[in-house]
């Protein structure tokens, strides 16, 4: 039981570090959840504070910025299935995904796709990606910079499936 504890210790205490800001980078927005009312841009879940924090807005898409995995919801605030999906989504985050420590999660929300989002990093994303159904969620693998990997989960994932697709993607044991 300490052990576990001790995990979620070391694993909080590598994400602060992972999203300390960088020289200049500043924090745009935080919440609890990126909702329909939240400022369109890209956010990072932030596992030892649990929120959601804005970090571009207006510079250019997504880039990876260490190597590991990513998990991006591409989230649209007029999109009724998104509503739907984020009724699996935060919670998985929250208590399964906070404990895959080398994944990181993201969520880049734009009101309808790159066609219209006041984020152009946001927008930016959108149209890199490619994403053109709603909600999509994109895994990534990423070393030195590239992304080296890439699978896309299109539509309403349950957390059962959501967890199946991440762990495959990622090849994490779960005991």
């Amino acid at each position: 039981m300490s052990s576990d504890r001790e995990l979620e210790s070391l694993l909080d205490r590598v994400a602060k570090k992972i999203l300390e800001k960088k020289e200049g980078e500043q924090i745009l927005y935080r919440t609890k959840i990126v909702g329909v009312d939240s400022p369109h841009g890209i956010y990072r879940y932030n596992r030892s504070t649990r929120e959601w924090v804005m970090y571009e807005r207006d510079g250019e898409c997504f880039k990876p910025y260490s190597d590991g995995y990513y998990v991006i919801y591409f989230d649209n605030t007029k999109c009724p299935a998104c509503r739907i999906y984020d009724l699996f989504w935060y919670p998985f985050v929250e208590t399964i995904g906070r404990n895959l420590g080398n994944v990181e999660f993201i969520i880049i929300l734009c009101e309808w796709f790159a066609r219209k989002c006041e984020s152009k990093a946001a927008s930016n994303s959108f149209k890199k990606f490619e994403i053109i159904a709603s909600p999509t969620t994109v895994l990534l693998e990423a070393r030195n910079g590239e992304i080296t990997r890439q699978e896309m989960l299109r539509g309403i994932k349950k957390i059962d499936e959501l967890l199946k697709s991440i762990l495959q993607f990622t090849g994490i044991k779960i005991e």
